[in-house]
């Protein structure tokens, strides 16, 4: 058991030194950024949809 531990630490020691390396780390939280404010301009697009489309659909006279 203790050298399957050992084992799996010195696997993962050497993962998070690979990571530290990788220089494009930068580019994930760019990634996440703009692809939120896509998602938030789509949520408030799509309101401004429906509001205006319940606005018209409450506008029609039908005649009662």
């Amino acid at each position: 058991m203790l050298t399957y531990c050992r084992t799996l630490w010195t696997v993962l020691a050497s993962r998070i030194l690979l990571l530290r390396r990788d220089n494009s780390r930068g580019e994930i939280t760019t990634t996440v950024i703009v692809t939120a404010l896509m998602a938030v301009l789509a949520i408030a697009l799509i309101a401004i949809i429906a509001a205006k489309l319940t606005a018209k659909a409450n506008s029609i006279d039908l005649g009662s």
